[in-house]
């Protein structure tokens, strides 16, 4: 992803690893001169918020090594080089979760960590689920629950839902999506 030029005035790969890279810009400063900034440039990336009925939500439980806990989520994941994002978040849905969605509908899209990462998350809404069976990745460690979305919401109230990509998406449909509330 391009970085941004109209504050930079130099853009240099520091490192290049498999999920992200992190370049080095120079930010011209208001009173002159420059400093350095790192930024982290991920591919961008789907949520998924997947519902069984209109009360009723998917949640996967998700074992997150880089901060040695397992997280309430939802299913989300990277966009491949060229892929549809609806498409992406079919397949995350899938892989995930095992379900299949009828329809797949964009919600929102927004960045989760815009002071130093360029990633930019696009949020979907399943519904219509036909469960087929995960198909995780080697290294995923994911259990599912159909959870009602009242207790999600109540999730994040208590802080057991401490996942940002997941709070945005379910408090996003709970206040401008849910039917029959």
């Amino acid at each position: 992803m391009p970085m941004p030029d109209h504050t930079t005035t130099d853009n240099q790969l520091l490192f290049h690893g498999t999920r992200f890279d992190v370049r080095g810009i120079k930010l011209a400063r208001r009173t002159g001169g420059t400093l350095q900034r790192e930024v982290v440039v991920p591919a961008n990336a789907v949520v998924v918020l997947p519902m069984l009925d209109d009360q009723t939500v998917v949640l996967i439980q998700n074992e997150r090594f880089a901060v040695g806990q397992t997280l309430w989520e939802l299913p989300a994941g990277t966009i491949e080089a060229g892929e549809d994002t609806a498409l992406c978040a079919g397949r995350e849905l899938l892989e995930e979760t095992g379900y299949a969605a009828a329809q797949v509908t964009r919600l929102i899209e927004f960045y989760p960590t815009p002071g130093f990462c360029t990633e930019l998350l696009t949020a979907f809404l399943a519904r219509d689920l036909t469960f087929q069976g995960q198909d995780l990745d080697e290294t995923e460690r994911i259990t599912t629950t159909a959870v009602p979305l009242n207790e999600s919401i109540q999730m994040i109230r208590d802080n057991r839902i401490r996942d940002a990509k997941t709070i945005a998406t379910l408090l996003y449909y709970q206040t401008f999506l849910r039917t029959g509330t």
